[in-house]
């Protein structure tokens, strides 16, 4: 069982989630999370997990862990106060940003403060070109009185982003080796190593993000793989990625921002994995947890990627008023509130939910440690879809008493309504959230969302899911086994990867063959090392390439999927015999422009501006669940009936105990299906079976 044996952890705002899988079972655990000692609910999680199999962790063949700490630093601003070192006429950028506004009609916009203060902002003497060659020559004796003055200040963590380092990175060298000679055991991060492509803000935005959360991260990520092997573990320890893969400790250390997204990341995996097992072409996943709703667009079994994104907005819902990342993520978006979100009336009077959640702690109202304003859990159990005594499987009582006095206290008097429908407008208005922001979602990558299958997992994800198909329109919802803790579920699909990117921008008519082989070829042999270094077959290796293009004039690019040899100066491509590369890549780029903006623009030029490669190993292999029930016991039976709040009444509805449903059940909504770690609230119109995979199909009936 020792090299079998996996566990997965994931910590979100609210819950801890494990999941430990061997050859041909899978094992689950649901915890709050511990926010003052983020890894005990880990160690106290796995080692329950562990005694339920009758085992030690030096059984575990290897650990692999997602968290939010990253995200949550920038988010809290409790990182390490950094400085930054920039090219000299550059110190403003990070407030200058591009320039842009992220709403045209407010005038009293807000945009997020610099993660860097501008007296810790050095400007450096020293100049690389475009095409990399050197312009003005490094000021190393600047270099080591602005190193004296930083060490002056107390700081311990410097970025350097220099322009046009992604082309020629010595003076970002050059600069970090005497940093780290003048200032002895200072943390240091390189546009030209954490985001080697164009556009200096971004790239600056993101060394900075890097160097301000990776001193929290290598402590965070250093002590727990410390508590686990005395403990007793001898396995690899990996961490999960924002763009779906996982990578070794060392590797997240030295670039945290690359694990921003991780337990997201594995939500939409998890997706995926259940996409092509179902055979399901489109699918979208709804992730729901106790701190925040996302969803994302798997296709074909496969999420989306993307190669930028943005955390700690200032308005949640409007891209442009966050710090952006440049990073390669499964692309996801928050549309909405989780179950800890806190409801209350604004100063128009009207219901509002979320952004700020309860967390862990004080939590909910209803967890009875503390919480006194009314969530979305406090709602979703008065109206009926939550079982006070089997939250977490009875492991943790609901106080509905605490929650009707949350109610009443903050929302009742101000919106002059009943209990009922207070409780009922939280619901309807996070659904609406959701639904609306989904939408829109897809609109903008050129997805109508009729004909997709909503596939919902968090632990709130499956209470809500089927008000959200409904003002979709979509007629089938998803909810796999083990719903609750899914994005745990969904590293132990992902391979180990690595991903490396250079810009080069060029006319496609222009390019220089063999200069972008040489380019390509450099990134496959970083990359590759990596995984053969941590034991990957070189045989099992799988390579990706992308490439950012535009037409020429455009400020913005898309990512085009292309065949490995199109980078190659070759008479015929593999994919199209007898097509050059410069057609196929041509070719694969006008088929992704259409799809996103339904027309192409053939009188203008193809630039490429950027390179990407991905490699990654195998996929692990996932064990099917334990099926339960007897296929060939007849039609489920309830184990109880509840009053749930349904078409604007409440009604008495069967619950069934989903650890007692065999693949081939049918049940009639509407109903609940219970789980530990989540409840299925089917809604009258829809109804329910069991697939070969253990999943739930909810199925619209009307």
């Amino acid at each position: 069982m020792a090299s079998e044996l996996r566990i997965a952890s994931d910590i979100g705002g609210t819950f801890t989630d494990l999941v430990a899988a061997t050859g041909n079972a899978v094992y689950l655990e649901k915890m709050l999370t511990t926010p003052k000692d983020l890894a005990e609910a880990v160690i106290t999680g796995t080692l329950r997990v562990l005694d339920r199999l009758g085992v030690g962790l030096d059984r575990v063949g290897a650990c692999v862990h997602g968290t939010t700490l990253a995200a949550n630093t920038l988010i809290e601003r409790k990182g390490e106060p950094c400085a930054l070192l920039t090219t000299d006429g550059f110190r403003d950028i990070l407030e200058i940003g591009n320039a842009d506004r992220y709403d045209h009609y407010d005038l009293q916009i807000e945009k997020p403060e610099p993660l860097v203060p501008r007296e810790w902002r050095f400007p450096v003497r020293e100049r690389i070109r475009q095409d990399g060659t050197v312009a003005t020559p490094l000021d190393e004796p600047q270099v080591r009185e602005i190193a004296q003055r930083i060490r002056a200040l107390g700081l311990r963590a410097v970025a350097i982003a220099f322009i046009h380092a992604y082309r020629n990175a010595a003076h970002e060298q050059r600069a970090a080796e005497i940093l780290e000679a003048e200032i002895p055991g200072v943390c240091v991060s390189r546009s030209s190593e954490v985001a080697p492509e164009i556009r200096e803000y971004e790239r600056t935005s993101t060394t900075v993000a890097n160097v301000y959360v990776r001193p929290a991260v290598e402590r965070y990520l250093t002590s727990l793989r410390r508590r686990l092997v005395g403990a007793g573990f001898r396995g690899q320890f990996l961490v999960m990625l924002s763009d779906g893969g996982v990578c070794t400790v060392e590797a997240a250390a030295r670039v945290p921002i690359r694990i921003l997204e991780s337990g997201p990341a594995a939500g939409a995996l998890a997706a995926a994995h259940y996409a092509r097992a179902a055979g399901l072409p489109k699918l979208m996943s709804f992730d729901m947890g106790g701190t925040t709703a996302k969803a994302a667009v798997v296709e074909d079994g496969r999420p989306e990627r993307t190669r930028e994104f943005e955390v700690a907005r200032i308005d949640r819902f409007k891209r442009g008023s966050g710090l952006p990342v440049k990073s390669p993520v499964i692309e996801m978006i928050e549309i909405g509130a989780g179950g800890g979100s806190i409801a209350r009336v604004n100063r128009m009077g009207l219901l509002k939910v979320g952004p700020d959640s309860a967390g862990s702690d004080p939590g909910p109202a209803c967890y009875g440690i503390g919480g006194q304003m009314p969530t979305v859990t406090d709602a979703d159990l008065l109206l009926g879809y939550l079982d006070a005594d089997f939250f977490l499987g009875g492991d943790m009582r609901l106080d509905r008493d605490a929650a009707r006095a949350a109610v009443e206290k903050h929302l009742t008097g101000p919106l002059g309504v009943d209990l009922v429908t207070a409780a009922a407008g939280i619901h309807r208005v996070v659904n609406e959230n959701m639904a609306s922001a989904a939408r829109i979602h897809a609109i903008e990558r050129g997805r109508d969302v009729h004909g997709y299958s909503l596939f919902a997992f968090g632990g709130a994800g499956p209470v809500h899911a089927c008000h959200v198909a409904e003002i979709l329109g979509l007629e089938q919802v998803i909810v796999p086994p083990g719903a609750g803790v899914a994005s745990a579920f969904g590293m132990l699909a992902a391979p180990l990867s690595f991903s490396t990117v250079r810009s080069d921008t060029r006319a496609l008519d222009d390019v220089d063959w063999r200069v972008i082989r040489a380019l390509v070829d450099e990134m496959k042999r970083e990359s590759v090392t990596m995984l053969t270094d941590n034991g990957v077959p070189p045989e099992s290796i799988r390579v990706d390439l992308h490439a950012d293009m535009r037409y020429r004039g455009q400020t913005s690019e898309i990512q085009v999927s292309l065949p490995l040899d199109a980078a190659a100066e070759t008479s015929t491509s593999r994919e199209t015999p007898g097509e050059s590369p410069v057609a196929t890549i041509a070719r694969r780029f006008e088929a992704t422009y259409r799809q996103l903006y339904q027309r192409t623009n053939p009188e203008l030029g193809i630039e490429v501006v950027t390179w990407r490669l991905t490699v990654s190993g195998p996929d692990p292999a996932v064990p099917r669940w334990r099926l339960a029930g007897d296929p060939g016991a007849g039609a489920p039976v309830p184990k109880k009936r509840r009053d749930v709040f349904l078409r604007g009444a409440y009604e008495s509805v069967p619950v069934y105990d989903r650890d007692r449903l065999a693949t081939g059940a049918r049940i009639a909504g509407p109903a609940i299906v219970e789980e530990r770690e989540s409840t299925a609230v089917v809604t009258p119109g829809f109804d329910v079976r069991v697939d070969d995979s253990f999943n739930l199909v909810l199925q619209r009936t009307r």
